[in-house]
């Protein structure tokens, strides 16, 4: 993924003060968002776009390896809905279908790309926790139990 370039809004508002009190639609728009965008068809599609622009609906299947057809169509709606791609149908013959992302989607995916380059900073971090992880939990010689955790 390619670094975006910083929004001013967002980063003006990153040194501001932490509010006393939250404005209780934001707070449900935020968790709705991030229960949308944060699973990983989502994510894979907006990079796949970012990356390469508009796609056709089979150029972007094949950019995201694994996804069934169903669940490209689904999450492509879904997008679609919250403004973060844009869908033009071309009215020839065959009909093909182009998907771009918008200028929301575009500054979704800025957003994102700072997940993206977190990871690139802590992946050996991360790989030695989960080794060890692995190894005290099949070290012990018991299976985790929930009280475990």
């Amino acid at each position: 993924m390619r670094k975006a370039l910083e929004d001013p809004q967002i980063e003006a508002r990153r040194r501001d003060p932490i509010p006393t009190e939250l404005d209780p639609a934001i707070e449900a728009l935020v968790h709705d968002i991030i229960g949308k965008v944060a699973d990983r068809w989502t994510m894979l599609l907006l990079e796949a776009l970012e990356e390469h622009g508009t796609l056709r609906f089979t150029q972007l299947g094949r950019a995201v390896e694994r996804i069934s057809q169903k669940m490209l169509t689904q999450t492509l709606r879904q997008m679609e809905e919250d403004g973060l791609v844009r869908r033009t149908v071309h009215p020839v013959i065959p009909p093909h279908v182009d998907y771009a992302l918008t200028p929301l989607g575009e500054s979704l995916s800025a957003a994102f790309c700072g997940v993206w380059i977190w990871v690139e900073a802590h992946h050996a971090e991360i790989r030695q926790a989960r080794e060890a992880f692995a190894s005290a939990r099949h070290g012990s010689g018991r299976p985790r139990s929930a009280q475990d955790s």
